[in-house]
């Protein structure tokens, strides 16, 4: 059954209020990938405890860190199928969980965070982790 789109929206704009674009359609997706040069972080948001605890608390802080992806992007798991589960095919390689975060370096994934590693664990661990893979594969936020 879907979530009331009252109770989503706050979970959508927390994540656009830290600069994500809000992908919604495969379309959006493919368009957000399609330009290889560059860093991406792609984070799959979603409904649950980890992500409202851990995971959007967790991106805000890393993102205040030192590096920081050229782009911003974000679907959400349960709200925007098609978009998610083409958000998905980048990282296939990984069995879908959400929350997530995908990491791209020039068109490749460098770094990817599945819902086991965010789940249990404080914000702050979260943003450790993710802020230790932004500085090594993005330029320093200016």
């Amino acid at each position: 059954m879907p979530y009331d789109p009252m109770l989503v929206q706050p979970m959508r704009e927390e994540m656009t209020s830290m600069g994500f674009d809000e992908l919604t359609t495969g379309a959006e997706v493919d368009e957000f990938m399609a330009e290889s040069a560059g860093t991406k972080l792609l984070v799959v948001n979603s409904v649950c405890g980890c992500a409202a605890g851990m995971a959007r608390p967790g991106v805000r802080l890393a993102l205040q860190r030192l590096g920081k992806p050229d782009r911003l992007g974000t679907v959400f798991a349960g709200q925007d199928l098609e978009a998610t589960e083409r958000a998905r095919s980048y990282f296939a390689d990984y069995p879908p969980s959400s929350p997530s975060m995908a990491l791209f370096k020039d068109g490749e994934l460098v770094h990817f965070v599945p819902r086991h590693q965010i789940e249990g664990r404080a914000a702050e661990m979260v943003a450790e982790d993710l802020a230790a893979a932004l500085e090594a594969h993005c330029a320093p936020a200016i």
